[in-house]
């Protein structure tokens, strides 16, 4: 069960050394949302920090995977941990197609429910990202390997290419790579859900 844990002091400093003294944890271990208590009659202004522990979370994304495997009566292989300052859920199951559905569908439906569920639950976002048998890891692949050809099309030719409208993690990754060329820059245009990248060739 998701708990945000309270701790109130004069300081921040030492609200969370409460906190750590009671958890064992380090900070890098938290989430933490920092704000200041009303000041009452003849009473300073107090911090209070509430703290969600990324174990609790891991913890409760592989309790809602046990409950997903007996729901879909398939057996669910989970592994979960933070990676980057994103949580990284890899799922492995015998019937991984079902899992991933027609272009990602299904597994991109359990990504959005968690990240959901964790948000009502807690109030905090959390950054996660579901991927089953390392499907969005080989689909990242080729995409990317595609973005290459195209950087090396505009390198060549100097006339900038307008991509294919894609969400935001797509066009971090086009971004990402882009980055890795001289002489090329992006830029993002239009509104979700129809935004894209525009690859630019950039004189020195």
């Amino acid at each position: 069960m998701l708990k945000v844990k309270e701790y109130v002091d004069k300081t921040r400093e030492n609200a969370l050394g409460q906190c750590l003294d009671e958890l064992h944890v380090s900070e890098d271990d938290l989430y933490i949302r920092e704000s200041e208590t009303e000041a009452k009659l003849f009473k300073a202004k107090k911090v209070k920090l509430e703290v969600l522990p990324k174990q609790d979370i891991i913890q409760y994304v592989k309790e809602y995977i046990d409950e997903l495997s007996k729901y879909l009566q398939m057996e669910i292989h989970s592994e979960v941990k933070f990676q980057d300052g994103i949580l990284q859920i890899l799922l492995v199951s015998d019937h991984n197609s079902l899992l991933i559905g027609k272009d990602g569908r299904t597994m991109n439906s359990i990504q959005q429910v968690l990240r959901q569920s964790i948000s009502a639950k807690t109030g905090f976002k959390v950054s996660l990202m579901v991927d089953v048998s390392n499907y969005k890891e080989k689909q990242n692949y080729f995409f990317e390997k595609e973005v290459k050809k195209i950087c090396r099309e505009v390198l060549k030719s100097h006339v900038d290419v307008k991509l294919d409208p894609m969400n935001s993690y797509k066009r971090r990754l086009v971004h990402s790579v882009v980055n890795e060329y001289d002489h090329l820059t992006t830029k993002s245009e239009g509104a979700e859900p129809r935004r894209y990248v525009v690859i630019q060739y950039q004189e020195d």
